[in-house]
């Protein structure tokens, strides 16, 4: 009867698997399956070694507190007198041993798939910057970056939290369904680490070293990941969206990304006016740089320099479109000449410098920034 009060939940969720799989996903407290075949299998393993886990739990306990309530004392029980039995150390060795050894096979078979990135079809190198993403799709010549645009208003609660709160991106990765994928992972300036576990894929993003991970997607959809090593102050910043599109529609947004990447390099010889310059130069500064000198260019005291009335913002052009493309050594401030197109880095200088007052007057077009990173 003891035993009956006492394991009765836990037999009847082993007994019923499938609804324990539905609560699970209910409830969001179990790993998720997965749209990859790798991903499936690591789910696989999980169940497998978690029902053997609760087996061996709910036995073991079960002799337990049947020996507790069998031989107590209130029934006259005399505890036995002995020192070893060579039978039983056998057993409770030999019994775990051969669990580990039968579980080696499925998880080495599936370890091998984790690391195999052979044959791959695609190659995305992805770079973990402080603090966002960049995607350069190799031979393609396409690089874009995938930076956070949940607004401020919902992360400092002045409004309603979306349904995507801090997991909306300026543009997501892309890939096609049912394509093996292989992704070049690395960093730029601290360790991140790249993260989408319905792909089963996590990777350290390491400074000057390469991990590599492949994921061939079965499904169509949205999927959503994030940073999972502690990289700074945007650590939770710095969410990651993959698009998986069928293969025709993915030729399409290929080819169109191509051709507006193209579009954009070519800007680079155009004149823009001012107005137009602090139009852009707005959204990209709230896109990349407003993070640590905030919106209202203020800064964070003592961590970040203001960018109002003072500093590189009203000094020579020539300093301030070095620190934009080079950044500077021993300091957070990144370098962002192979982050943002050169429209991208003239308009911030151009609105850095004209914004909040500052008013300095003149203009940096994207030219003055190509010729600057060619030495001109």
């Amino acid at each position: 009867m003891l035993f009956a009060l006492l394991f009765a939940p836990v037999i009847a969720l082993a007994i019923s698997g499938g609804a324990v799989a539905e609560e699970a996903k209910r409830w969001a407290t179990n790993m998720p399956r997965g749209v990859t075949s790798v991903s499936n299998s690591i789910y696989d393993i999980h169940m497998l070694v978690f029902w053997i886990v609760t087996a061996t739990g709910v036995l073991v306990f079960a002799v337990m507190f049947y020996s507790m309530y069998a031989h107590r004392k209130s029934r006259g029980a005399v505890a036995a007198n002995f020192h070893e039995n060579t039978t039983a150390e056998i057993v409770w060795t030999a019994v775990p041993a051969v669990i580990l050894i039968l579980l080696c096979i499925p998880a080495t078979t599936t370890m091998l798939d984790v690391y195999d990135t052979s044959e791959a079809e695609i190659d995305i190198k992805v770079t973990g910057l402080q603090w966002k993403w960049q995607y350069e799709y190799l031979g393609e010549d396409i690089k874009f970056l995938s930076e956070l645009t949940t607004p401020e208003s919902e992360i400092y609660n002045r409004a309603p939290k979306g349904q995507y709160y801090h997991e909306e991106v300026s543009e997501p990765l892309v890939i096609p369904v049912n394509t093996k994928v292989r992704f070049l992972i690395t960093g730029n300036d601290v360790i991140h680490s790249w993260w989408v576990p319905d792909f089963g894929v996590k990777r350290d993003a390491i400074p000057g070293f390469v991990n590599d991970a492949a994921a061939t997607v079965t499904k169509p959809g949205v999927y959503r990941g994030q940073c999972t090593e502690l990289c700074g102050k945007g650590h939770a910043f710095m969410p990651i969206v993959v698009n998986v599109l069928e293969k025709e529609e993915y030729k399409t947004w290929l080819a169109e990304k191509k051709v507006e990447q193209a579009a954009i390099r070519e800007l680079t010889n155009k004149t823009f006016t001012m107005d137009e310059l602090m139009e852009k130069g707005e959204v990209a500064y709230n896109r990349s740089c407003a993070g640590c000198h905030q919106v209202n260019g203020q800064g964070i005291p003592g961590i970040f320099p203001s960018l109002v009335g003072q500093g590189i913002a009203v000094g020579p052009v020539e300093a301030h479109i070095d620190i934009i493309v080079n950044g500077q050594a021993g300091t957070a401030m990144q370098a962002f000449g192979d982050q943002l197109s050169e429209l991208d880095q003239a308009a911030i200088i151009t609105y850095e410098r004209n914004a909040w007052g500052n008013d300095v007057g003149d203009i940096t077009q994207p030219i003055d920034v190509y010729n600057w990173k060619k030495g001109k």
